[in-house]
């Protein structure tokens, strides 16, 4: 749910301070580690290889069969 989807003046405010939270820890865990985190479709691929070393491809084609 996005800022423009709240119901109410709080749950407004809750969104914009979960979102500046967001974006502070992601630019702290970037400087912590020397480089910008994959966005996008990279992240999604970037996260699911840190699991077990597989790409969710290769995982969704085994289960597949």
């Amino acid at each position: 749910m996005g800022i423009e989807n709240a119901e109410t003046k709080a749950g407004e405010d809750a969104a914009k301070g979960l979102q500046s939270s967001a974006e502070a820890k992601e630019r702290k865990t970037e400087a912590s580690k020397g480089s910008d985190l994959a966005k996008g479709a990279d992240r999604f691929e970037e996260r699911s290889k840190s699991s077990d070393g597989k790409s969710a491809g290769a995982k969704q084609q085994k289960t597949d069969n």
